[in-house]
């Protein structure tokens, strides 16, 4: 399994790029804000209707952009014509995005779990974005919460670093989930079978055994999302690198 490369640990990384208004979250314009600050650079990814890798956080486009529904009914032409909210461009192909980044940042790509449940329902997405990075010479790491995308990962693009996304999965955030599927997942338990060489965790839970473990076994430990200096100084002591948003991280 090929480690997580350096550059994911030497700047702080942005969250769905440098945002802020003007520069809306996951837009080519938080991407370049981030390059140019000298930071790394964090993005979702969500599946068109034709079945392409788009840049998108959220399962639906009301609160990003004008329009309503799911991404996922969209074609990515159509999805690339609607105007995200509070900027001046439409939503992004991750090829779009490749293209534009060139390997002058680090890209830490989330992808979004298309099961609903973090089952094993997935698929589409993960050969999506296996097509897009084939050729892709900058340094790149993926990740998701739902453990069977990592693993397929695994086997579309075992030469690219990935990890689990880990969290305390509370119910109140994880609507659709089964309790026994949030219990387990709190664990890690799929770390070494999916092949991952690091988690990125809730910055508020750092503190949870089971990160712990993981990192004494050798894990690397990202977190999200620090939102201020003071939580960065805590994460800090933990994490390996913080994932974060709404204020200027401090470069090394």
């Amino acid at each position: 399994m090929t480690g997580l490369p350096e550059a994911f640990l030497n700047a702080p990384i942005a969250h769905r790029g440098y945002h802020s208004p003007g520069r809306p979250e996951n837009s080519r314009a938080a991407f370049e804000a981030a390059i140019a600050a000298g930071y790394g650079i964090e993005l979702d990814l969500q599946l068109s209707a034709d079945g392409q890798a788009m840049v998108f956080h959220d399962y639906l486009l009301d609160r990003l952009t004008g329009a309503t529904g799911p991404v996922v009914e969209n074609s990515a032409a159509a999805l690339g014509a609607i105007q995200l909210t509070g900027g001046d461009e439409g939503i992004p192909t991750l090829t779009e995005v490749l293209d534009l980044v060139a390997g002058r940042a680090p890209l830490l790509i989330e992808l979004k779990d298309q099961d609903g449940a973090l089952g094993p329902d997935i698929g589409a997405l993960e050969r999506a974005t296996a097509r897009a990075l084939s050729d892709y010479q900058g340094p790149v790491a993926l990740m998701s919460f739902n453990p069977h995308a990592v693993a397929q990962l695994a086997e579309l693009c075992p030469d690219i670093p990935r990890g689990l996304v880990t969290d305390p999965f509370l119910a109140e955030d994880w609507d659709g989930v089964p309790d026994t599927r949030r219990s387990e997942l709190r664990d890690i338990p799929d770390y070494l079978r999916v092949g991952a060489c690091f988690i990125s965790h809730n910055v508020t839970d750092l503190g949870a055994p089971a990160v712990a473990a993981r990192k004494a076994a050798g894990a690397m430990v990202l977190c999200w999302t620090v939102r201020s200096p003071e939580i960065e100084a805590r994460a800090r002591k933990i994490a390996d690198n913080v994932t974060f948003e709404g204020y200027a991280a401090v470069l090394p």
